[in-house]
C-alpha cells in the first residue's frame, strides 16, 4: 500500500465515531476467526495511534514487513463495508444502488420476473428522489431483461422503455452541461475574485452565454434547477451583480422548500443555498433581512431532517460563523470580540482536515478586519501575517492583495512606520506580479508612500484629498471591490473626525436599517 493509501486508512480510522466503532467490532465479530485476524489487531494497533507508527505495529502484531501492505488494504475495504452497513450511512442513494445491485444477481441468475418487479419498484424511489443517473442505469438494466424474449411484457413495452430513456438521457446531458459550467465559473471565483474590469466582465459574458446549454425550464426536474441556479448564482458573483446573486440563491431556497423530501438527501447544496443567501445579503446590506436568514439557518441545522455528521459539523461551522462576522461588520459592532475568535480558532483546529486553506485564510482575513475595526491594529497584523506567508495558497489572488493593503493601513496605525517604506516596496511588487492594481489600490499606495513625509498639521488635509478621490469610487462597478474587503472610506473618516471606525460604521448601518 502506497502511502497516500496508509494515510487515508489512519485518517478513515480516526474518523469513526463511537458508534462507527461499536458497529465494527459487531460487524468483525459476526465469524468468531475473525477474533484474532491480523487485520483486527491492525485496527486495534492502529486506534490507539495518535501518529502513524510503522515500527510499533510491528512490534505489537504478529504481522511481517512483507504482510503489512495486504493487511492494511483489506483492513480499509472491510472499515467501508462496515460502514457502508451502518443505518447512519443508509441513505436513500445507497439504498436505491443496493436495490440494483439486487436486482443484478437476480438477472444473473436467470430470475428475469424477479428482476423486472425489483427495478420498476427501485426506479419509482429513483425518480421520487431525483436520482435520474441511477434511474438511468434502471432503465438500461431493464431493457436487457426485456431484450431477452423471455418475459412477454406487453406490446406497447418496448416504446415506453425508449420513450422514459430518452427523456432521461436528455436532461442527464443537460444537468451534465449545467453541473460543469457552474464548476468552471467557481474555479474562475476562486483563482481570479470579481471581474476586475469591463473587459474582463464581457469575456466572462461571452464565455457564459457559449456554455450555457438550450433547455425547457418546464421540463427540468429539482436536479437540472438546482445546477442552473447555481450557474446563475457564479455568474452573478463574477460580474458583481449582487442583486443577481440574491434572486438565485432565493430561488435556490424556494427550490428546497417546493422538495422538502430532498433536505435528508441533499443537505449540503440546502445549507450551501442558505449561505449564498446570506452572502447576496451581505454585498446589499440589508442588515435586518440578513439577521434573521441567520437566525433561520442556525435554526435549521437543528432540524432532525438534517443529518449530523462530520461533514456537516464542519460546513455548519463555515457557513454560521463567517456570517456572525459579517454581521459584526454590518452592525459596526466590532469590540468585545476575543471569545468569538477564540471559537472560530478552536473550530478551525478542529476541522481542519476538513476545511481547505482558502476558507481557513478566509477566516482570517475576516479577523483581521474584526481586530482593525476594534483598533487593535497589532493583533490585526498577526493576522494578516497568516494569510501573506501562506505560500502554498494559490487562489483568490484579490484576498492576497487586500490582505497586504490593509497590511500597510494596520502598521500605520499601529505606529510601526518605521519600515513602512519597505513595506510599500514589496507590496507594489506584490500587486504588479498578481497584475491586480486598480485606482483605488494605486491612491492607497500612493498615499501610504507620501505619509511619511507629510508634517502631521498637514496629515488631515492629506486624508480628506484620499477621501474625496476614493470617495467616487465607492459606486463604480468594478473599482467597488475594494471596498468589499476594507471600508477604506470609514476609516479615512474616522481620521478626519478623530472618531473610532466602529462608531463611523455603525452610524452608516443604522442609516442604511432606515
Amino acid at each position: 500500500m502506497t502511502n497516500d493509501l496508509t494515510e487515508n486508512l489512519f485518517s478513515l480510522i480516526k474518523s469513526l465515531s463511537a458508534s462507527e466503532k461499536r458497529q465494527f467490532s459487531l460487524y468483525v465479530g459476526r465469524i468468531g476467526v475473525n477474533s484474532d485476524s491480523k487485520f483486527l489487531n491492525l485496527y486495534k494497533v492502529m486506534s490507539r495511534q495518535k501518529k502513524y507508527n510503522e515500527a510499533e505495529i510491528l512490534k505489537a502484531t504478529k504481522i511481517t514487513k512483507l504482510q503489512l501492505s495486504n493487511v492494511k488494504t483489506h483492513l480499509y475495504k472491510q472499515l467501508l463495508i462496515s460502514l457502508r452497513l451502518n443505518p447512519a450511512h443508509q441513505s436513500i442513494p445507497v439504498q436505491i444502488r443496493e436495490q440494483v445491485d439486487f436486482a443484478y444477481i437476480l438477472y444473473h441468475k436467470g430470475l428475469y420476473q424477479q428482476s423486472l418487479k425489483l427495478l420498476d419498484r427501485v426506479k419509482t424511489l429513483a425518480i421520487n428522489y431525483e436520482e435520474k443517473n441511477l434511474t438511468y442505469e434502471i432503465l438500461e438494466l431493464e431493457k436487457i431483461i426485456e431484450s431477452q424474449y423471455i418475459t412477454r411484457s406487453m406490446s406497447n413495452r418496448a416504446d415506453i422503455l425508449i420513450k422514459e430513456t430518452e427523456e432521461i438521457s436528455e436532461l442527464n446531458t443537460i444537468w451534465g452541461k449545467l453541473s460543469n459550467l457552474s464548476l468552471e465559473l467557481y474555479s474562475i471565483f476562486l483563482k481570479k475574485g470579481y471581474c476586475r474590469s469591463q473587459e474582463e466582465a464581457d469575456q466572462i459574458k461571452a464565455y457564459f452565454k457559449e456554455k450555457l446549454p438550450e433547455y425547457n425550464y418546464k421540463q427540468l426536474g429539482f436536479r437540472e434547477r438546482l445546477w442552473l441556479y447555481k450557474v446563475h448564482l457564479w455568474y452573478s458573483f463574477l460580474t458583481q451583480d449582487f442583486l443577481g446573486c440574491y434572486r438565485y440563491s432565493m430561488k435556490w431556497k424556494d427550490l428546497f422548500i417546493e422538495y422538502k423530501h430532498l433536505i435528508p438527501i441533499h443537505p449540503v447544496s440546502y445549507l450551501k443555498g442558505s449561505h449564498y443567501l446570506l452572502e447576496s445579503l451581505f454585498y446589499l446590506n440589508h442588515t435586518d433581512l440578513f439577521e434573521a436568514t441567520l437566525k433561520q439557518l442556525e435554526d435549521s441545522l437543528r432540524d432532525p431532517k438534517i443529518p449530523h455528521n462530520d461533514n456537516i459539523s464542519a460546513l455548519s461551522f463555515l457557513y454560521v460563523y463567517s456570517n456572525k462576522l459579517n454581521l459584526r461588520f454590518m452592525k459596526g459592532e466590532f469590540s468585545n470580540a476575543d471569545e468569538l475568535v477564540e471559537k472560530i480558532n478552536q473550530k478551525i483546529e478542529k476541522f481542519r482536515g476538513r476545511l481547505d486553506e482558502h476558507h481557513i485564510m478566509v477566516f482570517y482575513y475576516k479577523i483581521a478586519c474584526l481586530y482593525f475595526g476594534d483598533g487593535k491594529n497589532k493583533e490585526c497584523i498577526v493576522y494578516l501575517k497568516k494569510i501573506i506567508t501562506n505560500k502554498s495558497l494559490e487562489m483568490r489572488e484579490d484576498l492576497m492583495c487586500f490582505s497586504r493593503i490593509l497590511n500597510l493601513v494596520a502598521h500605520y496605525e499601529a505606529g510601526m512606520d518605521y519600515h513602512l517604506d519597505r513595506l510599500v516596496k514589496s507590496t507594489y511588487k506584490f500587486l504588479i506580479k498578481m497584475d491586480d492594481m486598480h485606482e483605488v489600490q494605486k491612491e492607497m499606495i500612493k498615499f501610504l508612500r507620501n505619509l511619511p513625509d507629510v508634517s502631521p498639521l498637514d496629515i488631515k488635509d492629506e486624508f480628506r484629498k484620499l477621501h474625496a478621490t476614493l470617495k467616487k469610487f465607492e459606486d463604480h462597478p468594478y473599482e467597488r471591490r475594494a471596498f468589499l474587503y476594507l471600508d477604506i472610506i470609514s476609516w479615512l473618516e474616522s481620521n478626519i473626525e478623530n472618531r473610532p471606525v466602529q462608531e463611523i460604521i455603525m452610524e452608516k448601518s443604522q442609516e442604511y436599517s432606515r
